[in-house]
């Protein structure tokens, strides 16, 4: 049984409004209190970070969808590290699928943003997958290992502390389609592998790996028994207060 604390990310994308974002987020909150087991976070739209944050409690920590590395300056649209943290966010994602594929975002990019979330004292999700077409040309365990090695370019063994990784297989999001366990803990398994070789048995054994492929109440419990899962971080289901909470449960165990 591994040791690592497991964690758990809810992530809202482009989703709710200000009222529906508090309700969910007081849901959330009320049911995870006293849950010891599991860490959890909730990554709401950027202009409802602090009605959020208001109506978290100790249990949920407020997270951020994405971020940019500079500090300031004439970047219309963006957002910084300051700002995020002026709004009570203690983690961030970077390289989600979303942001790869449909934004266009490279790994260069991510990892600038990754290594600013860290400087800043963030807690850094980098979010790691193939698609569909490299899945099927057998090159998953390739492309996780090059979005890592670049994601991770220039992060001491010191910060990789506040590194959680989410390997989100992108053919598996919002497809309805869901890696079985074994595939998903071989995928895993590799990418804990990448870290050793980067930073040691001991750090790679100590970092959280989540699974991101459409993960469901009805799933939860076999994929975060796998020996190399910690957690996943959840999309569609983080919507639904009474399905994120089920999920949550699983990862408390």
């Amino acid at each position: 049984m591994s040791k690592r604390r497991p964690i758990i990310g809810g992530n809202w994308k482009m989703n709710t409004n200000a009222e529906s974002a508090v309700a969910l987020a007081r849901g959330v909150a009320d049911g995870c209190a006293g849950l010891s087991g599991v860490e959890v976070f909730v990554c709401p739209p950027f202009p409802y970070l602090t009605h959020v944050g208001s109506a978290l409690n100790n249990a949920v920590m407020l997270a951020a969808q994405d971020l940019y590395h500079e500090p300031d300056g004439a970047f219309t649209g963006e957002i910084s590290t300051a700002m995020l943290a002026d709004c009570g966010v203690r983690a961030v994602l970077t390289g989600h699928s979303e942001r790869r594929h449909v934004i266009g975002e490279g790994d260069a990019l991510i990892n600038k943003k990754t290594r600013a979330a860290l400087n800043a004292g963030l807690l850094a999700v980098l979010c790691v997958g193939e698609k569909l077409d490299q899945r099927d040309a057998g090159e998953t365990d390739a492309v996780n290992e090059r979005q890592i090695r670049a994601g991770l370019a220039g992060v001491t063994p010191d910060q990789m502390a506040r590194v959680v990784i989410a390997y989100e297989p992108v053919w598996a999001i919002g497809t309805g389609k869901t890696a079985t366990p074994a595939d998903a803990q071989d995928a895993h398994a590799k990418i804990r592998a990448v870290l050793t070789d980067l930073y040691g048995p001991e750090i790679a054994g100590a970092t959280r790996i989540q699974y991101g492929g459409s993960v469901k109440a009805s799933n939860a419990a076999e994929l975060f028994g796998q020996p190399d899962i910690d957690g996943g971080l959840i999309g569609g289901a983080s919507l639904k207060t009474a399905d994120f909470l089920d999920i949550v449960r699983a990862a408390a165990g």
